[in-house]
């Protein structure tokens, strides 16, 4: 009997790419094909996001797309953008299951259940005591970086944001059953893992005597996982146990991705962001001095509501300052039931966009410069694959994409570190020669 093929497409962030994968596996284990996207499949699964009204329109043409390649295909919307607006993907009529951003253990069995030209909606508002969606863990896919969920929800109540609304309260992944899906990645292949969360920082807030110091202290323990990433953390959640940690560790990695939004103090406040652009500035510059070379990359919003040139300005000033290693630009956009929606002094279209390739011409600066200090310094660079092309591709602790000359045995270079002596730049790659053969 001929397998049925089913594909996915996913948007947004590292949470949902770690989910995909998870559903992935709940097919896989029911005997499924996972096919490629682009190509014919019975079953398409587009896991959604609504972060902006950009994520929610690709979102729309996923869908749309699915369906003109495979007219009789089973359709399926997931995620945040399903979770929050059902009535949208319904309108669409493309679409035979809708299902939000948890109770999705059983997916394939809900699949198999439905009943041609009958959809069914399974959207259902979090309650005050909503679990963690158990889904299997990240099965290895010719991977050396995996991803590994552990905690879910947020209660910081930013005012542009509809996370808290589509992702619920705060809940966490036991510690022993996180140290258990680590244990089992790192015996499929995994040499890296990084740890997810729509709040990371407060994993444990939920459980008791449980913090993510004290996990990551568990995992260091984990023979043959050699880095350990954190995807992101707030800045009121880095405390000084956790940055001890970090900056005596041998595994995890020298990055930290601190969301930011504004360097104005009046866009931070009006945005609802519990610290202004001197504490975050305070936060860095105490980071660097613990670890100079430590990597610190950041999400910023252009053009919230009442934001004037000078506040863009001042922002750009204040962003240059810091001197990032990376920079993800957002453009604001409404999102329906945010407190933001209704602010007064929305901006236009125009100058959001104008704003933002400003935004993002800084970030392409400082993550050149940024690049440019480690010429001619040793790093390990983690090999993820290697090309035809004669190079190997991975990345250095900093989270910098390198490209590696093979040599006599680089071949077998996937999954292991190699000492690589950087030598120049092109493009957004480092480049180097390795220093010995592996």
């Amino acid at each position: 009997m001929k397998k049925k093929r089913v594909a996915f497409y996913t948007l947004g962030c590292k949470v949902n790419f770690c989910e995909t994968e998870a559903l992935q596996s709940l097919f896989e284990k029911e005997g499924y094909l996972v096919t490629d996207f682009n190509k014919p499949a019975d079953i398409y699964v587009i896991n959604t996001c609504t972060v902006t009204g950009l994520s929610d329109h690709k979102s729309r043409k996923a869908i749309r797309r699915a369906r003109r390649r495979s007219p009789e295909a089973i359709i399926v919307a997931t995620g945040c953008y399903a979770q929050g607006f059902p009535d949208e993907i319904r309108e669409l009529g493309q679409v035979d299951l809708i299902i939000g951003t948890h109770g999705r253990e059983r997916l394939p069995q809900l699949v198999a259940s439905l009943e041609k030209g009958r959809p069914r909606e399974l959207v259902s508002p979090y309650g005050s005591h909503d679990s963690f969606e158990l889904l299997p863990a990240a099965r290895r896919r010719g991977r050396t970086r995996g991803f590994l969920k552990i905690q879910e929800g947020c209660t910081q109540g930013c005012a542009y944001c509809i996370i808290p609304t589509v992702r619920g309260p705060l809940r966490s992944l036991p510690p022993d059953e996180a140290l258990a899906r680590a244990r089992a990645m790192v015996k499929s292949g995994y040499r890296e893992i990084v740890l997810t969360g729509i709040h990371l920082g407060l994993y444990g807030a939920d459980l008791e005597q449980v913090s993510l110091g004290a996990l990551l202290d568990e995992l260091e323990k984990i023979p043959d996982l050699v880095r350990i990433r954190l995807s992101s953390i707030e800045p009121s959640d880095i405390t000084r146990e956790l940055v001890e940690r970090i900056v005596s560790s041998e595994k995890i990695c020298p990055h930290l991705h601190i969301p930011l939004q504004s360097g104005d103090k009046e866009i931070l406040s009006r945005m609802n962001r519990p610290y202004t652009p001197e504490e975050y500035l305070y936060l860095v510059r105490w980071l660097r001095e613990l670890r100079d070379d430590l990597a610190v990359s950041a999400d910023v919003m252009v053009g919230f509501p009442g934001e004037t040139e000078e506040h863009h300005r001042r922002s750009l000033a204040f962003v240059r300052g810091v001197r990032f290693s990376r920079l993800h630009v957002f453009t604001y956009s409404p999102r329906p039931g945010t407190a933001a929606a209704e602010f007064p002094g929305q901006v236009e279209r125009a100058v959001k966009e104008r704003r933002s390739r400003e935004m993002i011409s800084l970030g392409h600066e400082m993550a050149a410069l940024f690049r440019r200090r480690f010429i001619a310094t040793t790093q390990e660079v983690l090999i993820e694959k290697v090309s035809s092309h004669a190079y190997g591709e991975g990345f250095t602790p900093h989270y910098l994409r390198t490209r590696v000359a093979l040599d006599g045995r680089g071949r077998s270079w996937p999954g292991k570190l190699i000492p690589v002596r950087l030598e120049k730049i092109e493009g957004p790659y480092l480049w180097g020669q390795p220093l010995r053969q592996a």
